[in-house]
């Protein structure tokens, strides 16, 4: 009698092991599927994308001069000045760069960084702290920047290079 409990305990394992390795096949098939058809649509969106991407150079290179590619001029060195206060003198570090358009202007820009920094350095040396304190005194400030840039540069490049001046980093302590 114990061996016909014990044969009945084998043939019942064997039919919920089959159970399992179904279960365990059909899961596998599945995700097989999902990551092919992941794959086709990955790859498939790739050409699409890609066309996209040749017919907007084509329309690039038909608009005007002025909508060239933006270049990114980095200052060397971050801008460090103190500001006075009411209460005490403040520590400011701007880290600017400048957006120009194409990169013959990029060039331009690079052989004339001594003359920008003495532009920038002067606007923001004359800045009001509790103006620097506020978004809005900050944005006031790049513009400002921006405009002296630009007319340092006219007299001696005779356009305007600059197009954006913008802070990568400021700190005021």
């Amino acid at each position: 009698m114990a061996e016909e409990e014990s044969l009945e305990l084998e043939e019942s394992v064997e039919p919920k092991s089959k159970k399992k390795l179904i279960i365990f096949a059909a899961i596998g098939v599945l995700l097989v599927i999902l990551l092919g058809l992941g794959a086709w649509l990955l790859f498939s969106g790739d050409e699409s994308s890609a066309e996209n991407m040749a017919e907007g150079e084509q329309t690039e290179q038909s608009e005007p001069a002025n909508n060239r590619e933006a270049f990114y001029v980095g200052m060397p060195r971050p801008f460090l000045f103190n500001l006075p206060g009411q209460n005490r003198s403040r520590l400011v570090e701007i880290k600017v760069q400048l957006m120009v358009r194409g990169s013959d202007d990029d060039v331009l820009i690079k052989k004339h960084i001594p003359l920008i920094e003495d532009a920038l350095l002067t606007t923001f040396s004359s800045a009001d702290v509790q103006k620097l304190s506020s978004l809005a005194g900050k944005d006031e400030l790049r513009q400002l920047a921006l405009l002296n840039v630009q007319n340092t540069l006219q007299p001696v490049t005779g356009r305007k290079v600059v197009e954006k001046v913008l802070f990568t980093g400021f700190v005021m302590q």
